[in-house]
C-alpha cells in the first residue's frame, strides 16, 4: 500500500522541524484550499499539545519516541498525562497499518531530503530567513517540476512516441 506515491513538497518552511506540525498544516491549508486528510511526519515534527488541534482535521503518522527508561516500556501505550488526541495516536501508532504507513518516511520525507543534499543543498549561501525561504521553495519549485515530469508525462506530451520521444504531428 502506497500512501505518498507523488512526493510532491507541498509546503516548505525555514526552522527546525521540533513543533512545525501545526504551523505545517495551516500553510498547505491556506495554499490548497484545505489540509491533508493523512500527515506522515518525523518524530520531532509534532509537539504533543498540538495533536488537539491537529486531529481535528487530520490522521497523524509519527514515531512514537522510544522509553528512556524501562526498555520494557510500551510506546505506544497511553501514558497518565497524555491528553486524549495523544492517547489515541499512540494506541494508532501501535497498529500494524500504522507502523506500515510509517515505514514509507523513509522513502518520502527522508528520500526528498538526500536528494536534495545530493543537489547541492547543504550548506545555504545566504542570510537571513527571509533569504533561506527562498532557496527552499526555489529547490522545492524545481524538485516539484522535475516530479510532474516523472508523473504525468503524458500531461506534458512526452512519451507518447515510440522512442519515448514527444509525438511530432506531421
Amino acid at each position: 500500500m502506497i500512501k505518498t506515491p507523488s512526493q510532491m513538497i507541498v509546503g516548505v518552511e525555514a526552522v527546525t522541524d521540533m513543533a512545525q506540525m501545526t504551523p505545517m498544516i495551516d500553510q498547505v491549508e491556506t495554499r490548497c484550499g484545505h489540509g491533508p486528510e493523512e500527515w506522515l511526519v518525523d518524530g520531532g515534527y509534532p509537539a504533543h499539545e498540538q495533536f488537539e488541534r491537529a486531529a481535528e482535521h487530520t490522521i497523524v503518522y509519527a514515531p512514537a519516541p522510544k522509553p528512556k527508561t524501562g526498555a520494557d516500556t510500551d510506546p505506544h501505550a497511553p501514558k497518565d498525562d497524555d491528553s486524549a488526541a495523544v492517547a489515541e495516536w499512540r494506541e494508532h501508532m501501535g497498529t500494524d497499518a500504522a507502523k506500515a504507513i510509517d515505514t514509507e518516511r523513509a522513502t518520502t520525507a527522508e528520500c526528498v531530503n538526500a536528494l536534495a543534499r545530493e543537489r547541492g543543498l547543504t550548506r545555504l549561501r545566504v542570510r537571513g530567513t527571509a533569504k533561506v525561504r527562498c532557496v527552499l521553495l526555489l529547490h522545492a519549485f524545481a524538485r516539484n517540476l522535475m516530479r510532474t515530469f516523472a508523473l504525468a508525462p503524458q500531461w506534458l506530451g512526452y512519451g507518447r512516441g515510440a522512442s519515448g520521444e514527444p509525438a511530432v504531428a506531421t
